[in-house]
């Protein structure tokens, strides 16, 4: 996986016995010798998970921290030719003081230890009884089990293969920190930070960690694993859960619930290249480097397995929450962003009629939503809005009926202007077949429309409103300077997969049944611009996803290379994953390639887009997110994916 920049770790989650190093130790192994065999790179044990957290004066017994050392040198045996990376928790007696320590081990190697900074010593917590924190080290390294070893805070190992895979270690409190050593570490360039940990569970405490981690993970650009001590602490006065979570760039991937009872392991597969990317694009992370101008970070290599299974979860539809609730409120705040966004421009053009095409469509009927909506909350007569439809050549019954029901129903003015007879003419007059179903057949009625709309706008003092998308707008789908052009475009960075559940989402929440019927009739129509005449029994015959490719297919290799820059190669491999029971793989790969020609050479288009409200991670508006010059070529990508073929 580490050609498409993933690498496997892990959290583990054993049962203990508090104080029997022997027995913690052999569980540790047999935990090991099951991540190893699941291809894990990076594995995590708990804080302290040698002896246990809770074993209180005990730790200044000899018979224990002894036997600790020797319990360690017994996994450090174990991992001899062993690729993979362990943190064990021991505590460790160095210059007189003993230190809360993760250690890390690699094939046979003690690679460093890594001592606890920020020592808990309020309400439960006690350890500066016992632990000195490591601002008292006064050692940068320490003759350790006939190794000299590395000691400190400015640790951070890499992967001898994967270069960008580089782990650093912050313990349990550290995280809890204002400025948390991890922050220092991804400065330093971690991508993978790891937190050993004995957080006891009381009531709100998980929820708080939980988004502690989760931003952690987010501020930092980094993958994050934590593991929590579990079932064998002692529970004289505290519980012990063995919470495990693992986080990337402020998502959780995965996570072992609460209470279990030990034994566990949780393994996701981090994403590197991704959040690499996101460090080059966000100024913010390398400006803050200055704060670790005086920190000189020491980098000690690991080996590793590349894993060679992928095992991770791709969304087929990444702009689309999969969970109901989540879907429901990202389709409020998009359906908010929208009605806020048309509201300013028409507040600070004084108020102007709003002029829209109405097709009968999706995209046309979502525009038409949002206009309903700035009228319903800003006081605005629903008659200010001047929809439109405008029948032509390949218009169908049943999207005209729904145009026209759906203008009506909501309450807006309503026009019909046929475009038949002016295309005609046209045609007359530049000498255009009307019998030759070309691109500029298609092409002159999609002007035509935005012509109507344009003078219709000036006649009427009015604006008008742009029903493209996203979608659209990545493949280059609209007549240039025609349905392409607008004043203002409320779609211009929904993709059509998400438009079509803002649609779903306004008719569920509508109180009005006759237009919750047309909505859900609109959300059954084919996707289609209707330039070519139906068929014989009167349907869309000019279907565009029969053209083009599907829209869920574009959606997906969009997002993957404009808001991540993945390569040609990840993006197939991620799509194979997300879609492999749907569609074939040639037909992805026949799809995928349509997109990269399509994408390269109809830059021009997006290159003068309108004015629209940004609603997601994508957009596409030359003044913000996306520049690109058009006259780009596609030769690289489409390479890469003949490689691939072949």
């Amino acid at each position: 996986m580490h050609k498409y920049g993933f690498a496997r770790t892990a959290c583990a989650v054993p049962k203990i016995k508090l104080a029997d190093c022997q027995y913690n130790v052999e569980e540790m192994i047999r935990m090991a010798e099951k991540a190893l065999d699941q291809g894990v790179e990076v594995l995590l044990f708990p804080e302290l998970g040698i002896t246990g957290y809770t074993c209180g004066d005990l730790f200044f017994q000899r018979e224990l921290q002894n036997n600790a050392i020797i319990a360690l040198d017994q996994l450090r045996e174990w991992s001899v030719n062993k690729k993979i990376l362990l943190v064990a928790g021991i505590p460790l007696v160095v210059g007189g003081s003993l230190y809360n320590c993760g250690v890390v081990l690699n094939s046979g190697k003690i690679l460093g230890i890594v001592p606890k900074t920020f020592i808990p010593n309020n309400q439960e917590f006690y350890e500066k009884r016992w632990f000195a924190s490591s601002k008292s080290l006064n050692q940068s390294e320490i003759t350790f089990l006939g190794q000299v070893v590395p000691m400190g805070t400015d640790l951070l190992f890499q992967n001898s293969h994967m270069k960008d895979l580089v782990v650093a270690i912050e313990i349990c409190e550290d995280l809890w920190a204002p400025i948390p050593p991890g922050s220092y570490h991804a400065l330093a360039g971690a991508t993978l930070i790891l937190n050993p940990s004995a957080s006891n569970e009381i009531v709100g405490k998980s929820d708080y960690r939980r988004e502690l981690i989760r931003s952690q993970s987010g501020r930092c650009n980094a993958g994050y694993l934590y593991t929590s001590a579990g079932f064998g602490e002692s529970t004289t006065d505290l519980v012990f859960g063995g919470h495990a979570l693992i986080c990337e760039m402020g998502v959780l991937l995965k996570e072992l619930p609460k209470y279990n009872l030990g034994d566990e392991l949780l393994v996701a597969d981090i994403d590197i290249e991704a959040l690499i990317h996101d460090r080059q694009t966000q100024h913010c992370f390398s400006d803050s480097a200055n704060l670790i101008k005086d920190r000189n970070y020491r980098r000690i290599l690991f080996e590793s397995r590349d894993c060679l299974e992928f095992q991770r979860d791709v969304n087929p539809f990444p702009f689309v929450p999969s969970d109901p609730n989540r879907r429901s409120e990202r389709c409020e705040e998009i359906f908010n962003i929208q009605t806020m966004g048309l509201a300013t421009r028409l507040k600070h053009i004084g108020n102007a009629p709003m002029v829209v095409g109405i097709s009968g469509g999706l995209d046309s009927t979502m525009a038409l939503l949002v206009c309903v909506n700035v009228c319903d909350r800003f006081k605005i007569p629903r008659e200010k809005i001047h929809a439109v439809t405008m029948p032509g050549f390949g218009t169908t019954d049943r999207t005209y009926d729904n145009a026209v029901a759906l203008i009506k129903g909501l309450g807006a003015t309503f026009h019909e202007i046929s475009i038949v007879e002016a295309c005609e003419a046209h045609f007359k007059d530049i000498g255009q077949s009307i019998d030759v179903y070309d691109v500029t057949y298609e092409n002159a009625q999609a002007r035509e429309r935005t012509q109507i709309l344009m003078d219709l706008s000036n006649q009427l003092g009015g604006i008008v409103i742009g029903t493209g998308d996203l979608s659209e707008l990545a493949l280059g789908w609209a007549t240039y300077n025609g349905d392409h052009m607008s004043m203002y475009s409320v779609n211009a960075s929904v993709p059509k997969t998400l438009i079509r559940y803002l649609v779903e989402w306004v008719a569920d929440h509508s109180k009005e049944n006759d237009i919750k019927e047309i909505l859900y009739d609109v959300l059954d129509t084919p996707v289609s611009p209707e330039l070519l005449p139906p068929d014989d029994e009167g349907n869309i015959q000019q279907k565009t996803e029969e053209v083009v490719g599907p829209y869920e297919l574009h959606d997906f290799f969009t997002y993957q290379m404009v808001r991540y820059g993945f390569s040609p190669e990840k993006v197939y491999f991620l799509a194979l994953k997300a879609f492999e029971d749907v569609y074939e793989t040639p037909e992805i790969l026949k799809w995928l390639k349509r997109f990269y020609r399509r994408f390269f050479s109809q830059q021009f288009k997006r290159s003068c887009v309108p004015d629209g409200p940004k609603v997601g991670s994508v957009s596409f508006s030359p003044r913000g997110d996306w520049r690109m010059p058009s006259d780009a070529h596609a030769t690289q990508w489409l390479n890469a994916l003949e490689n691939i073929e072949a």
